[in-house]
């Protein structure tokens, strides 16, 4: 499990495609700190597996499923990207729950300042929009990022200087793709309800199922 605070940013320093998988790997220093083979490091908000690591870099298998569903496909030699480790059992919850599992990838549309503060209009398909909600929590490329406002199209996020600096948002422009991860307790409320629309329209929450259950 992450939080969705970069720790810092990578360079990749070499991403090889083949036939059934791929492999990437990433120059790195702080993400390198107490970590092991078999231990997870989320790339641009992906997790993924360390199979090798040495002084400066580490090596991780990408599965071509996890190509195609997110914008990792796009890194090239050279590209910059968000790094966090896996949180520790005693580590601060300073994000949200992120699992490091994308659900889409959005487009950033728009780009504009407004004082100190940078807000970024990402455009996204319904099934990502669904559980995004104002005021609520999604992980752009892995960052953390608190929902300013929500459309049927597309919804904003409005990022602080140090964000920008510290992740490779700061370096977005228009027309760039960005993995999103929704909230997860969201999907998880909605499964356990039995209301996804997905298979069922409508939602079984009514006035009489609130008041049964004393709301």
């Amino acid at each position: 499990m992450f939080t969705g605070i970069i720790e810092e940013r990578g360079a990749v320093k070499a991403i090889q495609r083949g036939a059934v998988s791929s492999y990437i790997e990433i120059n790195a220093e702080t993400v390198l700190t107490n970590s092991h083979i078999g231990d997870s490091i989320a790339v641009n908000g992906v997790c993924l597996t360390v199979t090798d690591l040495t002084s400066g870099y580490f090596r991780a298998d990408i599965m071509n499923e996890t190509l195609n569903r997110s914008a990792l496909g796009d890194l090239t030699q050279g590209s910059q990207v968000n790094l966090e480790r896996a949180m520790s059992a005693n580590g601060r919850f300073g994000g949200h729950i992120v699992s490091g599992h994308i659900d889409g990838i959005g487009i950033i549309t728009d780009i504009k300042k407004d004082g100190i503060a940078i807000w970024y209009t990402i455009a996204a398909d319904s099934g990502v929009l669904r559980y995004i909600v104002e005021k609520g929590s999604v992980a752009i490329d892995g960052i953390s990022l608190t929902v300013a406002a929500v459309s049927d199209m597309d919804f904003k996020v409005s990022v602080i200087p140090h964000t920008a600096e510290q992740t490779i948002l700061g370096s977005k422009k228009a027309g760039d793709k960005v993995n999103l991860e929704n909230d997860i307790i969201g999907k998880y409320i909605e499964r356990f309800m039995g209301c996804d629309s997905r298979k069922m329209p409508g939602s079984r929450i009514t006035m009489d199922f609130l008041t049964e259950n004393g709301f």
